[in-house]
């Protein structure tokens, strides 16, 4: 049999792998709700793969995927949280507030998932989003859901996890991260 890399595995799915372009830019924000067909249409691509990936992949801390991982430059992600939660879908995602209070876990990206890093994000964050309808609407997330929801916002960023690791911290192997066993855990 032949051992196919987990960032090919995602590749082979039609998620756009590290170095490419649209993953370093700013994603362009929906005029809403003048683009509601566009941005129901770019939301139903993404679930589309989200559930192709997880068909291959299981995401026990839950997953998301964001529009310039699939090839489209537009301010749109979908996060599944662990469990039976249901999905949140950001639009014109923007944090507006963070924590002081910081923690250091390990994440892995569909763009490069080859490596997971260990990434110190804020343990509460605010975000707001706009409607289809065009309302603002603010949330507030906290630990794991707002490391996913974060890790997602920064790709419409044009930002990567790795550029959120301290100095000096490298990601490592996934081989090597699945021998650590290490969950998410918080207090």
């Amino acid at each position: 049999m032949i051992d196919v890399r987990p960032s090919q595995q995602m590749r082979d799915l039609g998620v756009v792998q590290h170095g490419a372009g649209i993953l370093a830019e700013p994603a362009r924000a929906f005029t809403l709700p003048a683009e509601r067909d566009e941005a129901e249409r770019i939301t139903d691509e993404l679930f589309a793969a989200m559930e192709r990936i997880s068909q291959v992949h299981p995401f026990a801390k839950g997953m998301g995927i964001a529009a310039p991982q699939i090839g489209i430059g537009r301010t749109a992600a979908v996060v599944q949280p662990p469990g039976d939660a249901p999905a949140v879908i950001l639009l014109n995602a923007k944090i507006t507030d963070r924590s002081d209070a910081v923690d250091e876990q390990y994440e892995g990206c569909l763009s490069f998932f080859d490596v997971r890093g260990l990434v110190p994000r804020p343990l509460k964050i605010t975000v707001e989003t706009t409607s289809l309808t065009g309302e603002t609407v603010t949330t507030v997330y906290e630990r794991g859901l707002a490391r996913l929801i974060h890790h997602e916002v920064d790709h419409l960023d044009g930002l990567l996890y790795t550029a959120r690791m301290r100095a000096g911290v490298d990601p490592i192997p996934v081989e090597e991260y699945r021998q650590t066993g290490r969950a998410w855990a918080y207090e």
